[in-house]
C-alpha cells in the first residue's frame, strides 16, 4: 500500500528551504498566502493523511509540498505525544500552543530531524521565511488538532493511539 502525498505538490508557489509556501487558514501572520476558508489547505491534508501516514517508515518525496506533509506529520505526532499528559481540553489548547510557539530547529540547526531531505538556507532572509512559514503551519496543526481529539469534550482513544507510532521512524524534539 503506497503512501498518501500531498495534491499540492504541481501547484507553482514559493519554495525556503525545500518546504513549499502554500496558502494556510491561519490567523497567525507569516509567509504563507491566505487560503479562502471555503478550500482545503496543506494543514487540512496533514491531518486528513496523517492516520494513514504514520503507518510507513519509508516516504518517497515527490515535490517541495511533500517536505511540507512530512514535517507537518512529525509535529502532530509531537503533539499527540504531549496530548498523552494532558487533562483537559483547556490543559491542551495551553500544551499545543506552548509546543507550538516554543523556539524550535530549522533546516540547519544540527538538532533538525529532515537533515538530508531538506536544503539549507542560503541566506539569513530564507532562513527566516522557512522559520515564520513553520511556526504558522505548527500554530494552525496544533490549533486544528485539539478540535479532532477532543470531540465531545473527552480524548479521543483514536487519535491517541497514533502516540505511538513514529512516522520514518523519526521524531521532533522541540
Amino acid at each position: 500500500m503506497p503512501s498518501y502525498h500531498s495534491t499540492y505538490n504541481e501547484l507553482p508557489c514559493a519554495d525556503a528551504c525545500g518546504f513549499a509556501l502554500l496558502p494556510l487558514k491561519s490567523r497567525t501572520r507569516g509567509p504563507a498566502p491566505p487560503c479562502p476558508d471555503d478550500q482545503e489547505d496543506i494543514a487540512d491534508e496533514i491531518l486528513t493523511f496523517f492516520r494513514a501516514n504514520v503507518l510507513f517508515t519509508d516516504f518517497e518525496i515527490k515535490g517541495n509540498a511533500d517536505r511540507v506533509l512530512v514535517y507537518g506529520t512529525l509535529f502532530v505526532h509531537m503533539c499527540l505525544k504531549r496530548l498523552e499528559r494532558c487533562s483537559s481540553k483547556s490543559d491542551a489548547q495551553r500544551q499545543l500552543t506552548q509546543v507550538a510557539t516554543d523556539s524550535f530547529a530549522i533546516p540547519g540547526d544540527s538538532s533538525f530531524p529532515l537533515g538530508g531531505l531538506v536544503k539549507i538556507a542560503a541566506n539569513a532572509a530564507e532562513s527566516e521565511t522557512t522559520r515564520g512559514y513553520l511556526k504558522q503551519l505548527r500554530e494552525a496543526l496544533a490549533m486544528r488538532l485539539i478540535e479532532l481529539v477532543y470531540v465531545d469534550g473527552t480524548r479521543s482513544k483514536w487519535w491517541m493511539l497514533f502516540a505511538k507510532r513514529k512516522f520514518m521512524n523519526k521524531e521532533l524534539t522541540k
